[in-house]
């Protein structure tokens, strides 16, 4: 992500010293995204990824970290924690909570295509289901209560119609109902910059630190805001359809879910809208940071408001 705390040379090596993964030769920033501090390590045994975490705790993070222990011991394409010399995934560096794990092979997809999409689809249900196995818990920080608490921070800097829909928005939210949904762990975040290919296969889901226990279909949801958007930001139907089929040829949806995809996928839009906002109007002092554009998830709901989707995936 964002480099917002500076690591030097000097201070991996000495870091390192408590890991059995090789003397570092390299030291790089990875610029995208606006959460933690994240560097590519190469070392004389390979290539990690270095996060400092800037805003999740040292009580928060165990639910991640072994989260992703426990998905990549079931074989899904995730990043494996590297324990230090006292067997914890968890250390400091520079007065902050960090962790150090493999990097995997692969590049970014930034135009898929169906193809493209079924992969996703499909992996991601084989981690909501392996994830059912996973003890730990913790709901979404990024649901219904934070959303509510960080509009009226955000409502000064919006016009007014803007402002109206994100009130709406909020208010229709509000009165759907979840209880019943399957729910488990789920990745929260699965955009495309999250997933590396490798080739014609996923190499790799990554950046699990959103991740949480909710309803399978948001994490759904989410993923096809994103994987299967055009440029009107409207559904492409013939990738949704091919991300939709391959997770439900796995993990079928059920007359629940199927009912309630209209409005979780406006769910998820407002989700990364509020989140955009908050972090364009109320950036966070940082170097080398990367913001969002909001304006893609406003259109994204806009347009979901204005012709409720209907689902056409494989039931």
């Amino acid at each position: 992500m964002s480099v917002f705390t500076t690591v030097t040379r000097e201070q991996l090596s000495a870091w390192l010293r408590n890991y059995s993964i090789g003397v570092p030769n390299a030291l790089d920033g990875i610029l995208s995204g606006i959460e933690n501090t994240n560097y590519f390590v190469t070392t004389t045994h390979g290539r990690y990824v270095l996060t400092l975490f800037e805003k999740l705790t040292s009580k928060e993070l165990p639910f991640y970290l072994n989260l992703m222990a426990h998905l990549s011991s079931h074989g899904l394409p995730c990043p494996k924690p590297i324990a230090n010399l006292q067997n914890e995934l968890l250390g400091e560096l520079n007065g902050k909570p960090a962790a150090i794990v493999s990097c995997l092979e692969g590049q970014p997809v930034t135009a898929p295509g169906p193809e493209h999409c079924a992969r996703v689809g499909e992996i991601l249900a084989e981690m909501h289901l392996a994830g059912r196995t996973y003890p730990g818990q913790l709901e979404n920080l990024r649901g219904a209560k934070w959303w509510t608490a960080c509009a009226p921070e955000i409502y000064p800097f919006l016009k007014a119609d803007d402002a109206a829909l994100l009130e709406s928005e909020i208010r229709f939210q509000a009165r759907q109902h979840r209880e019943g949904l399957p729910r488990g762990v789920v990745h929260a975040d699965l955009f495309r910059d999250n997933v590396l290919f490798d080739g014609d296969r996923v190499g790799g889901f990554i950046d699990f630190y959103f991740a949480c226990v909710d309803c399978f279909v948001y994490d759904v949801a989410i993923t096809v805001n994103d994987w299967c958007m055009d440029a009107d930001a409207r559904l492409d139907r013939e990738r949704a359809d091919a991300l939709l089929n391959a997770y439900m040829s796995v993990r079928p949806f059920t007359g629940q879910e199927q009912a309630a995809w209209p409005w979780m996928v406006r769910a998820g839009a407002l989700r990364f809208w509020v989140s955009r906002l908050y972090d364009f109007h109320l950036p966070r002092p940082g170097e080398l940071t990367h913001k969002h554009d909001p304006e893609r998830f406003r259109r994204i709901l806009f347009n979901y408001r204005a012709a409720a989707p209907v689902l056409q995936g494989r039931a």
